[in-house]
């Protein structure tokens, strides 16, 4: 007999939870709370911010799992705020401070130096990052005392504008590629300008097509009821939306469930597939006159995409 004790299972949870996350809690920290506050069974996040930030945090419950990747490779936008004069360990406020010089920059001098930023450039990640070498994050290695050399990646600073000036402490807007260090970029902007700096304070605002006005609180989201809170849940494609869309009819859509392909003209790498009735059947490619899934969605209450994934995978 099982014991009374026990917790009861969660119900399946589907779907997207746009974040405000607040400066201090870890992202997983944030993402443990989300859970249980929906009771969902399955869930994680599309890429972490630093306890230090603030911001959008898009989480993921049971299938919009399958699409998390979508927005790790998504365009993002920030608001940071920029400590000058004074370089710390991190590059950012939880550091300790190594060198402090003076200040002497005016707001015109900021935005000459911002101009140097924009566009295409390699930045160096930073020790303090989840990066790993010979498999240990290079945080630990840091924290060890110990250096290592780190490649320069190829990253994309779409704009970066001042937001608000103050001569200690300037505002500015980012939107970047995936891959981009803002307190590196911090860092690099303070060493052009000849005072050194570090990131004081940073908050997302953007991520791919998500935006932080759809965004909710941890309190908020705790002081509705459990339906409100699951109401507030984004579908599974709302990680998908820059992917070009194709509605198969009902016979169309069941040979795809059952790992078929499926007459489609064109050429994309990569597709929203919706059935007849307008739900998301999952993602696919076409090329050579053919539509395959390339990931599904479980039907409610059954396995079966799930296994059809499995297969499609195996046969790739």
């Amino acid at each position: 007999m099982r014991s009374a004790s026990r917790r009861a299972p969660a119900d399946p949870v589907d779907g997207v939870l746009v974040l405000d996350k607040p400066r201090g809690l870890s992202s997983n920290t944030a993402l443990q709370h989300a859970k249980r506050l929906l009771q969902a069974r399955k869930a994680g996040h599309t890429g972490t911010l630093d306890p230090l930030a603030s911001g959008l945090l898009p989480l993921t419950f049971g299938e919009a799992t399958k699409f998390s990747a979508d927005l790790l490779d998504a365009d993002k936008e920030y608001e940071a705020c920029i400590a000058l004069g004074a370089v710390t360990s991190t590059g950012d406020a939880e550091g300790a401070v190594l060198q402090r010089r003076p200040v002497a920059v005016g707001a015109a001098q900021f935005e000459q130096v911002l101009a140097r930023f924009r566009g295409p450039q390699q930045q160096v990640p930073p020790m303090h990052s989840a990066l790993k070498k010979d498999g240990r994050p290079l945080y630990e290695l840091a924290r060890a005392g110990t250096e290592v050399e780190r490649a320069p990646r190829q990253i994309v600073i779409h704009r970066l504008q001042l937001l608000q000036w103050d001569e200690l402490a300037p505002c500015v807007t980012v939107a970047c590629s995936k891959g981009t260090y803002v307190r590196v970029l911090a860092q690099d902007i303070g060493a052009a300008l000849g005072c050194g700096a570090h990131l004081q304070a940073l908050r997302r605002t953007r991520v791919g097509p998500l935006r932080l006005e759809q965004a909710l609180a941890l309190d908020s989201l705790q002081a509705l009821a459990l339906e409100a809170r699951r109401a507030r849940l984004l579908p599974a494609d709302a990680l998908l939306a820059g992917l070009p869309s194709v509605r198969l009819d009902a016979a169309d859509s069941a040979r795809l469930r059952h790992g078929q392909r499926v007459a489609q003209a064109g050429a994309v790498e990569r597709l929203r597939v919706y059935g007849a009735d307008g739900c998301l059947l999952g993602v696919g490619r076409c090329a050579g006159g053919w539509l395959e899934a390339t990931r599904l969605v479980a039907q409610a209450g059954s396995a079966a995409a799930d296994g059809i994934e499995m297969h499609i995978k195996e046969a790739s």
